[in-house]
């Protein structure tokens, strides 16, 4: 049910993402007045108008978008259900554990690449050194994967962080532009150069916080559903690995017990 919330979350963001830079919305570039009194103006996309207003801002801007995008994908994939417990191994598992092939069902755990099969099998060879002594390995296994996920989420938190600092700084240049105007004119100049950097500043932030939003949002559902899915993990591994506790404890005693019984007869007992 999750995983299944997440992929419409994906989903929905790709799209819109997609449909904000791609769409072919008509903005007219003058004011509006009665068409008898004002000629036909060209019309721009929003694309081409968010451009002349960002100026210099587009291209960060843009590169940080298609970096979001690729960052909520990749870490929504990394995260569904079937890398970290897929199903089917669990079962499968558990069915051959039923039936003592246990060769079989460590073969199984050890072909796989999920998450919690590379902890399982680094508990299973390790559990003839002693059950304490497996569970540190496979804490070990988790604590690396765990991290390996924690590093790329990271990645989505600092690109919200930057979102913002970049918003920041086209606000602030685009209001240095205008003031800047104002201080170089002799006289009082024209409303639209001033609009120019007023637009700037406007239109930056707005994009940055288009951005830094949807980053900040992701990044929290996501580091509370990679911290799930590790307690999963956790919980399962180490109830598939009390299954191997057993038959080795009786493996051990039984090579244990061999040389005594096997061991041949001393001298005064060959006498008698």
């Amino acid at each position: 049910m999750l995983s299944s919330r997440l992929s419409c979350f994906v989903r929905l963001f790709a799209i819109i993402s997609l449909v904000f830079f791609a769409a072919d919305v008509p903005i007219a570039s003058g004011q509006e007045q009665k068409a008898e009194q004002q000629p036909v103006t060209p019309q721009e996309s929003a694309l081409e108008w968010i451009y002349k207003a960002e100026g210099g801002f587009f291209w960060p801007q843009l590169a940080i978008s298609i970096a979001l995008v690729a960052l909520v994908v990749t870490n929504g994939l990394a995260l569904l259900k079937s890398r970290f417990v897929p199903e089917r191994l669990v079962l499968d598992f558990e069915q051959l554990v039923k039936e003592r092939k246990y060769s079989d069902a460590f073969e199984l755990i050890r072909g796989d690449q999920s998450f919690i099969a590379r902890v399982v099998t680094a508990g299973l060879m390790r559990l003839t050194d002693g059950y304490q002594e497996a569970i540190e390995a496979m804490q070990e296994v988790a604590e690396e994967e765990t991290m390996k996920h924690e590093h790329r989420l990271s990645y989505l938190a600092m690109l919200g962080n930057i979102a913002t600092m970049v918003g920041l700084l086209g606000t602030v240049w685009g209001m240095v532009s205008s003031f800047r105007v104002i201080a170089v004119s002799d006289v009082t100049p024209p409303p639209s150069l001033l609009a120019q950097g007023v637009s700037q500043a406007l239109v930056t932030t707005i994009g940055g916080l288009l951005q830094a939003i949807p980053a900040v949002f992701f990044f929290t559902i996501y580091k509370n559903l990679l911290s799930r899915r590790v307690l999963e993990v956790g919980i399962l591994s180490e109830r598939m690995i009390q299954r191997f506790k057993g038959v080795v404890t009786q493996r051990k005693s039984s090579s244990a017990g061999t040389p005594s019984s096997t061991a041949k007869p001393s001298a005064s007992e060959a006498k008698a």
